[in-house]
């Protein structure tokens, strides 16, 4: 049996990064939902920059006590500040769509993250990919287009920022598999927040709308923990396990998606939603098949 690799303050076990990425997946169905309802009402810049500093405020409450200046110490600078983008980019283009789309069609459509994972890992880890690796990635995109149909209602600009996000977040996915081998799963949590509340703070000024009541400041200070609680989780499950492991475990967002939007909103996803779903899972998951044949 291969000895486990150490990290800074980690092994790889594989068990645990699925366990954390369960976790994740089962947080973010919640916030997303809350993001449909607070931008129904609020502007998203302010959605944003309010989600992004009390995900830095937890960060800073649950780590720098334990860990103190040792938290700020980092290998990797400019990886850091690419992953603060990429989470950036995720998170505005997200929040920019959310209230016109519904909680389980924008689940399936970032469902092309894990895809998007698999063959940017090609330039940006020199991860080789394979035949069956790029038709998984082609019958992905197939599946959203199945979601979105373009031409029908569901395709509109909004769609497109939920791929762009998608893309996003699959760059801050690589680039946290690559820092988690220098730098610790609770660093990269709070550079990350770090950078993402600064460049936020620039623009919110100019789209702000002071909440109406204290329920909506709750929600949206909530934000902070399910999406920082979340994404170090993501971070602990990388820095556990392999990405082309963890990475197909974000379709268990769709059971918690089709809950929170039949119970929040009356969403029931359409014959069309599941079918593109479908494919797109079927692509992740033979991903991650072909990934654990090669190495058997």
């Amino acid at each position: 049996m291969q000895a486990p690799v150490k990290t800074p303050d980690r092994v790889y076990r594989p068990w645990l990064g699925i366990f954390f990425m369960c976790v994740a997946c089962a947080l973010f169905p919640i916030m997303n939902s809350m993001v449909k309802m607070l931008t129904a009402i609020y502007p998203y810049q302010e959605v944003v920059w309010v989600r992004l500093l009390a995900h830095l405020v937890l960060m800073s409450m649950v780590f720098l006590p334990r860990r103190g200046l040792a938290l700020l110490r980092t290998r990797a600078p400019m990886q850091q500040v690419i992953c603060s983008l990429g989470l950036l980019g995720a998170t505005v283009f997200f929040f920019s769509s959310a209230k016109y789309v519904g909680v389980t069609e924008a689940i399936a459509i970032s469902f092309v993250s894990p895809l998007a994972v698999t063959f940017l890992a090609w330039p940006m880890l020199g991860e080789r990919i394979t035949l069956i690796r790029l038709a998984s990635v082609v019958i992905g995109f197939a599946g959203v287009l199945i979601v979105i149909r373009p031409g029908s209602s569901v395709f509109q600009w909004a769609s497109l920022m939920i791929v762009a996000s998608a893309v996003s977040y699959a760059v801050y996915q690589i680039i946290v598999r690559r820092v988690s081998t220098v730098d610790s799963p609770a660093t990269t949590a709070f550079y990350s927040a770090l950078g993402c509340t600064l460049v936020t703070s620039v623009f919110v000024p100019f789209n702000w709308k002071t909440p109406d009541n204290w329920q909506d400041i709750a929600m949206m200070c909530s934000l902070g923990f399910f999406g920082g609680f979340g994404h170090y989780c993501v971070a602990r499950a990388f820095s556990y396990a392999p990405a082309n492991l963890i990475a197909p475990l974000n379709y268990t967002q769709m059971i918690g998606s089709v809950v929170v939007g039949y119970l929040m909103f009356a969403e029931v996803p359409d014959f069309y939603t599941w079918v593109g779903s479908a494919v797109i899972i079927a692509a992740g998951l033979l991903v991650g098949w072909q990934g654990r044949q090669r190495k058997a």
